[in-house]
């Protein structure tokens, strides 16, 4: 069966017992908490035949519930977010043949983001893992770069073929950018920021839980370098932001920078 009209589900694994930020999922952003607007940016998503949160702690799933959401509990002994996945999308009838993982913590992901990986799994039935990327400019890539000198670990960079299938992801800046002859700040640059969304065909999925991690995931620990180490190939699709900012949220502090971003730009979708 094509892939086009095979059944596509979006997982949202949700962990409250973070060692960076515990409780993250249920963190308040100007009036909602964290998960239902990951909730909400999911259910933007046209052609989605099921979402649900896949987590092992009941505050969690209970207030899922509260807002109308599905919820799969999943064991304590998942190890990260992809068995997580993998754990909820097994519940799912009919089997899902795209699997997208859009982290809980995802709050200004635009759906179209989303959509547009979906779609590159549904053009290209090969593929076996996609997922998403931005290109810098100038001055991005000059932010970045300083960032990474004062010491932030924060930030992922991917380089790929002709075809867009990632060569290497790294928390370095790769590839290396001479700027003299880059006069512009809006100027783009061959480096790609990688964006933490992932869309898989269900048994890639599988098999790339059941895979031990790699020396390269070891010592970058980036888990989607396990996928490269053992001969998985990964498309990188470039996406568009469309303006809209794009920020991680780690720690406590990051959520004011969140909540600034939503009070300039506005929500993504409507309550």
């Amino acid at each position: 069966m094509p892939r086009a009209s095979s059944p596509v589900a979006i997982i949202i694994p949700a962990r409250y017992s973070s060692t960076r930020f515990r409780g993250k999922p249920l963190a308040m952003i100007t009036g909602r908490t964290m998960i239902s607007r990951v909730w909400s940016l999911a259910r933007a998503v046209p052609g989605v035949n099921e979402i649900c949160v896949a987590t092992d702690d009941e505050r969690i799933a209970e207030h899922v519930r509260s807002f109308g959401g599905r919820v799969v509990l999943t064991p304590t002994e998942c190890t990260n977010g992809s068995e997580r996945v993998l754990r909820a999308a097994e519940t799912i009838a009919p089997t899902p043949a795209v699997v997208v993982n859009l982290q809980g913590d995802a709050v200004l992901t635009p759906p179209w983001v989303i959509a547009t990986l979906i779609e590159e799994m549904r053009r290209d039935r090969t593929v076996e893992i996609a997922t998403a990327a931005v290109r810098m400019d100038k001055r991005r890539y000059q932010s970045l770069r300083a960032a990474k000198e004062n010491g932030e670990s924060g930030g992922t960079t991917v380089t790929f073929d002709r075809r867009g299938n990632a060569l290497y992801f790294s928390k370095s800046i790769i590839p290396l950018v001479c700027l003299e002859g880059h006069g512009n700040d809006t100027d783009p640059l061959p480096v790609f920021r990688h964006i933490g969304l992932y869309a898989y065909g269900y048994e890639s999925l599988r098999r790339y839980v059941n895979f031990d991690p790699g020396p390269l995931e070891r010592s970058e620990k980036l888990e989607q370098l396990r996928a490269l180490e053992h001969g998985i190939p990964v498309r990188v699709v470039e996406v568009d932001y469309g303006g809209r900012t794009h920020w991680a949220v780690d720690s406590p502090d990051d959520l004011k920078r969140v909540e600034a971003i939503i009070g300039q730009e506005g929500d993504l979708v409507g309550v």
